[in-house]
């Protein structure tokens, strides 16, 4: 089992970390509007090594040596997390804007679902997501473990000796992690650094979420960190069972419907027309899935309160809640306009053999 199942995306596990938590993110999972988590680190620490990378995208590999007199950003991200994919945007950005003045961000890629693991779906998601900086891939969570990360993303500012200065964990907050690339910059004395803030648009599933509306959490559909689920007799662990969802779910609450098989990661189905059926409240709903192998596919049709989702379809599905997984990644299902208020969700899937690993929300 990979070492990425004993964490959280949105709350941390040691000390300090969890009191950075109880403001950037909610330990009851329901995020509000990020604040400022940018923190000065004594000039003491220096950045460890990423000899432990199982593999390089877009560069050689990268050392302490090579990146001298260069300020580097790390970010740790995984390519199925919400969270991480609205900071991306901001990372291209700086990537391309700095990189003259003296910046190198690396992407460490540490997975947390099993397919992520696979160095052919992070170098499709990272073509697919026109990321051009080096990336490391920490499939073993060898530089996870020297930095001591927590979470998914988190992001490193190192100057030019190689010390660590500062870390961010988490999205928003900008303008303040752009501020210290910029002293950074500065403090190198390599020459004269643009200043003022990057113009981002973010746009499809990178929008920044509509965190006044979020009331709901990311829910794993896998037994080892699910919860409110509501079929009746409970989840059988590894084994095939015919599921069927009540009549009314409550808020956050889940169900299957159907013969699926529930891993500790994910859900499998295992006949077709299997359905998933979840009462939420947030402007978007996403779901993690993969068809059951490379090169297959599975038919999917969504609906919304019983209706066809029409202006509420998501970008990977059409106005009457057709669509196809075709890759193992995050799939936007849902994006609403105008006043939120709770909805029942409802995805069915037509062809066996669709895996199902967690829903997010935006």
């Amino acid at each position: 089992m990979s070492e990425a199942t004993t964490y959280d995306r949105r709350n941390f596990i040691s000390g300090l970390a969890m009191t950075l938590a109880a403001t950037q993110f909610d330990i009851a999972e329901f995020p509000p509007a990020p604040t400022s988590n940018v923190l000065p680190l004594p000039v003491e620490r220096a950045m460890p090594s990423l000899g432990g990378a199982t593999g390089w995208l877009n560069s050689e590999p990268l050392t302490a040596r090579s990146l001298n007199g260069r300020v580097v950003l790390i970010d740790f991200w995984t390519y199925t997390c919400i969270n991480w994919r609205r900071t991306l945007p901001y990372l291209r950005s700086w990537a391309e804007r700095y990189m003259d003045q003296g910046l190198t961000v690396i992407g460490v890629h540490t997975p947390e679902f099993a397919f992520e693991r696979k160095d052919e779906n992070v170098r499709w998601a990272a073509k697919e997501m026109r990321i051009k900086y080096p990336i490391a891939i920490d499939n073993n969570y060898a530089i996870w473990q020297a930095f001591a990360n927590q979470a998914w993303p988190a992001l490193y500012f190192i100057d030019t000796k190689g010390t660590i200065r500062y870390r961010q964990f988490g999205e928003g907050d900008y303008e303040h992690a752009e501020a210290m690339l910029q002293q950074l910059l500065s403090e190198s004395g390599s020459g004269p650094v643009d200043h003022g803030y990057s113009h981002v648009v973010q746009t499809g599933i990178e929008t920044a979420a509509d965190w006044a509306n979020m009331g709901s959490p990311e829910t794993y559909t896998g037994y080892q960190r699910t919860a409110n689920f509501a079929s009746p007799r409970g989840m059988a662990h590894n084994k095939p069972r015919v599921y069927t969802a009540p009549g009314r779910l409550g808020l956050n609450q889940w169900a299957l419907a159907g013969n699926w098989t529930v891993k500790s990661q994910e859900t499998l189905l295992d006949e077709p027309n299997g359905r998933i059926a979840y009462r939420f409240r947030a402007r978007d709903l996403h779901l993690v899935m993969g068809p059951p192998s490379k090169g297959t596919f599975t038919r999917f049709r969504v609906s919304i309160d019983g209706q066809p989702p029409q202006a509420a379809h998501g970008v990977d599905l059409d106005d009457q809640g057709n669509g196809t997984v075709v890759e193992q990644r995050m799939y936007q299902l849902i994006r609403q306009s105008g006043p939120i208020s709770e909805r029942h969700f409802e995805i069915e899937f037509l062809n066996r053999g669709v895996e199902a690993f967690s829903f997010t929300f935006g």
